[in-house]
């Protein structure tokens, strides 16, 4: 059992609605975390000591799942969308109930004081209450973690009760069906019902902090990873799942401030987070060591399978889920910035994986075509990395972050886009997907090619080399980069069928239109005539 140093704050959990009559472990450390859940029998420990779960039923996150409160507050200021879905107030209190009865009713509970949001100036203090034991681990190396003498006068701002083993009646409860993740900015509660998938505990927290800090402190919100160079110049990379934020921004010659979730203020940048959530499919020590060193005792692995008669992990295996994670604070990787701030951006990347492999490995834009490719957040999802997908699909996600955005995207993007022109930020446009043909006829860039493209971005390299302009995107494709075969900067050299890359690239742009129209009345004519020409 874990042992408190400091008082559980027993009156505060009955305020909540609990009667805090079970076991509870207050603040304990990952080592006693790690122990309840392999006395529990929910987890095993790998080769490296790290610990393995299943999350269950649910390995990814549920979109259509998540709600948020629809009252006074959110009425009029939330973006009501496919990913901002309204659940009527009676409800949230109809689930509440539900979930502090069903903790009520366990032997144990483990609970968790922590923040987010690296800045103190924007601080915002968390009380996770869980079931399990590994949710808990997660909460500690996702948040930030207080001094043990903050914690005596601690006073939380938000609260996440976590009951993944409650099943919902969607009738009785207004839901979808019988996991849901509902946020009420009136309540500052978030409650999660029926799902053990970690990711929603760091993504509800992430949709808070999208709410609050454009409208309250005047500071973009962005779904970003983020490092600094020795010279203190910050580069943010943004980008959708699989696109490779979290693996570009580990780059051992620069320090990591964060891979997921940053703030930018008037004078920098702030990690949201203590810890990083990294994708494990495929990971290798060669391709990815920061990663794969991160896997050691304390970090959390999941829905991972081993090789047979071994407690080592096969990060191939997809036999479970393709979205195979692991958690792990931040200090874990040997070169992370602390804390976690940076100065005024000079670069910014956006990451695409495409699919069709049209787009260059790295192109220069304007900053109107900034703006377009942000508000449009383009990648492509291939076959085998969701149910149901069997040939490159293409995805767009406003800001690269559109499940996670409770307001207009518009917001964030006027916001970045003003930042962007009053600083001069350099901003470059990366495919980390295919080249030479789409999916299944080319092949996938090289992760070599990639960082020496950005590293070359990064040291100033590119700002004397000559350019030319895409005749579709109107991109400014580099003719030559160190370390990068110059045939390949250009993706139509590297197709052998000059008409089939015009048709994809037609078909692609076409795409890029049809999905900006929704947004076409919103947006200043510069940043419209940004768009690619057919």
């Amino acid at each position: 059992m874990s042992v408190p140093t400091v008082a559980v704050p027993i009156h505060e959990l009955t305020r909540l609605g609990l009667n805090a009559i079970n076991t509870l472990h207050y603040q304990p450390g990952p080592d006693d975390l790690v122990q309840d859940t392999l006395r529990l029998g929910e987890g095993v420990l790998n080769d490296t000591g790290a610990l393995v779960v299943r999350t269950g039923e649910f390995t990814g996150r549920c979109p259509k799942d998540k709600f948020t409160v629809k009252d006074e507050i959110t009425a009029e200021t939330v973006h009501w969308n496919d990913f901002n879905i309204p659940i009527e107030e009676k409800y949230y209190h109809i689930i509440h109930k539900k979930i502090t009865d069903h903790l009520d009713a366990q032997p144990e509970l483990w609970v968790r004081d922590a923040y987010a949001c690296a800045d103190p100036r924007y601080r915002l203090n968390i009380r996770v209450v869980n079931e399990k034991p590994w949710i808990n681990l997660f909460a500690y190396n996702m948040f930030l973690r207080p001094l043990e003498e903050e914690l005596e006068n601690f006073t939380p701002d938000w609260h996440i009760l976590s009951a993944p083993g409650l099943k919902l009646d969607p009738a009785e409860c207004g839901t979808r069906q019988h996991n849901a993740a509902v946020v009420s900015f009136k309540h500052r509660t978030i409650l999660i019902a029926g799902t053990g998938y970690t990711g929603e505990t760091k993504k509800g927290i992430f949709s808070v902090l999208n709410y609050i800090l454009p409208q309250e402190k005047g500071v973009l919100s962005m779904h970003c990873s983020a490092n600094i160079g020795q010279n203190g110049d910050t580069a943010l990379f943004f980008g959708l799942s699989g696109t490779g934020k979290t693996t570009l921004s580990a780059d051992p010659n620069r320090n990591l401030i964060g891979d997921d979730e940053h703030g930018w203020t008037s004078d920098g940048v702030f990690n949201f987070e203590g810890g990083c959530y990294a994708k494990c499919i495929d990971l290798s020590e060669e391709k990815e060591p920061e990663i794969f060193h991160a896997i050691r005792p304390g970090a959390l692995v999941e829905n991972t399978q081993f090789f047979p008669g071994t407690n080592r992990i096969d990060f191939s295996n997809k036999a479970i889920t393709e979205n195979t994670r692991v958690s792990y604070p931040l200090d874990f990787i040997s070169n992370a910035q602390e804390p976690s701030l940076g100065s005024i951006p000079s670069n910014i990347f956006f990451l695409t994986c495409d699919a069709s492999g049209v787009l260059p490995p790295i192109a220069s834009l304007s900053p109107e075509q900034a703006m377009y490719q942000f508000i449009s957040g383009y990648t492509a999802k291939v076959a085998g990395t969701e149910a149901g997908v069997t040939e490159p699909k293409s995805t767009f996600s406003a800001c690269f972050g559109a499940p996670f955005l409770p307001l207009h995207p518009g917001k964030y993007a006027s916001m970045l886009g003003e930042k962007m022109r009053r600083h001069q930020v350099k901003v470059w446009l990366i495919n980390t997907g295919w080249t030479g043909g789409p999916y299944g006829t080319g092949h996938r860039m090289k992760l070599g090619y990639t960082r020496a493209m950005i590293t070359a971005a990064l040291e100033g390299k590119l700002d004397k080399v000559e350019f030319e302009n895409d005749p579709v995107f109107g991109i400014a494709i580099p003719l030559s980069c160190p370390n990068v075969p110059a045939e390949m900067l250009n993706p139509r050299n590297t197709w052998a069928d000059k008409a089939a890359y015009d048709a994809a690239a037609r078909n692609l742009a076409g795409q890029f239109i049809r999905n900006f129209e929704k947004y076409a009345g919103g947006v200043q004519q510069e940043i419209l005539a940004a768009a690619p020409k057919i």
